[in-house]
């Protein structure tokens, strides 16, 4: 089956009820017929759910979905986008370990990368997304994983992946990439070698500013550590979640689709714009890696950077000046975000580190909704005039 009739066409069995729209299952424990099941589905020699941390039939689909979708062999869902991540680091890092990653990742995952897991005796050393010949250099004898964003947020760097797998097969390293920004519609990224994949399913994957989850996907031997994990320390998806997570990858090729559509328009509109010094999108000519991008995407995506003549003031002042467009903490819903990542996302990132990855003060973000463009290019217009 095609991309969209899978993520419509996979469910969980009907029940006796013969619902066409798949049931939820919002229950915390199962029964079991006779206390010789209880103890055969405990000890694993049956399989069966137990508690609703550990499997449940509404998570389950999503997670059977997801795997399909990026094409692996299993996936395992988690409470929010971060708990997906640092699952992937956790479940299989340990005291003395070193990973290696991308500079150009979303502030919080720099936060646990550069801080939390120093805390468990993990070391971290950072690359810049654009220079591979350097990151050989960087791979220690103690490396167990290189960690990437792509595209990454907020500066739409596009990581190599196919020669990032290959050089963690080279050195026995886990391959492990963010896949949040794309989503699987738009990039798989298991078929350029990543081991695993993790996304924030709080995004594109919801697509209506719901609810949170999260997922690492992969081979099912990486995966099953994840669900060790997740089933031990409780970051655990919701069943409510994972049903409206689920219902939403009906939806996700065409939402996909419309998010391109109106980011590859408002990215041409902006370049033309007197005040405004850089445009970056993924697909536009002028973006230094359009020609890899276009290799491993199908498309650009549905976020847009620019940066503003006159820095922090001016970037202030046109979010100030945003009348239809939302102001928020969040990327890929229905709705147009803009947001000033200097001053939120990254405000903790060290200044040195975000201007070296383009992360200037006068740098806005946009999330590319689904409203009509031109109401959206209207929107930005007036703005850009009150400037």
């Amino acid at each position: 089956m095609k991309f969209e009739t899978r993520a419509i066409r996979i469910q969980t069995e009907r029940s006796q009820h013969r619902e066409h729209s798949t049931g939820m299952y919002p229950t915390s424990s199962f029964v079991f017929e006779s206390a010789e099941q209880m103890q055969a589905i405990f000890a694993g020699d049956t399989e069966g759910n137990i508690y609703s941390r550990f499997t449940n039939p509404s998570v389950a689909e999503f997670e059977e979905k997801i795997a399909s979708l990026e094409g692996v062999e299993k996936a395992m869902a988690t409470a929010t986008g971060m708990a997906a991540v640092f699952a992937s680091f956790l479940a299989f890092l340990k005291q003395g370990d070193h990973i290696l990653a991308s500079r150009a990742i979303f502030g919080s995952s720099y936060q646990v990368l550069s801080s939390t897991l120093a805390d468990y005796g993990i070391t971290c050393s950072f690359v810049l997304p654009g220079k591979p010949e350097t990151w050989k250099d960087a791979i220690q004898k103690n490396t167990k994983m290189f960690y990437v964003e792509t595209p990454s947020n907020p500066g739409l760097d596009i990581i190599d992946l196919e020669y990032a797998a290959e050089l963690c097969k080279e050195h026995g390293i886990l391959f492990n990439v963010d896949n949040c920004f794309a989503t699987p519609y738009l990039q798989q990224p298991a078929n350029f070698g990543a081991d695993l994949i993790v996304h924030s399913a709080t995004k594109f994957i919801d697509g209506q500013g719901r609810v949170m989850g999260g997922a690492v996907a992969g081979k099912a031997e990486y995966v099953d550590k994840v669900f060790q994990f997740i089933r031990r320390t409780g970051a655990s998806l919701s069943p409510f979640n994972a049903w409206v997570l689920s219902k939403s990858l009906e939806t996700l090729a065409v939402r996909m689709d419309r998010h391109c559509q109106n980011a590859v328009a408002l990215a041409k509109y902006l370049q033309n714009q007197p005040k405004i010094r850089r445009v970056n999108y993924p697909f536009l000519d002028s973006h230094p890696q359009s020609s890899l991008a276009k290799k491993q995407m199908s498309q650009g995506g549905g976020i847009v950077t620019f940066e503003l003549e006159g820095g922090i003031e001016k970037g202030v002042q046109f979010l100030n000046a945003i009348k239809l467009c939302s102001l928020t903490a969040n990327i890929g819903d229905s709705r147009t975000i803009v947001s000033h990542p200097a001053s939120t996302t990254h405000l903790r990132v060290p200044e040195e580190d975000r201007l070296a990855l383009g992360i200037t003060d006068g740098l806005v973000r946009v999330s590319v909704g689904l409203e009509h463009i031109d109401d959206i290019k209207e929107d930005f217009d007036q703005a850009l005039n009150a400037l």
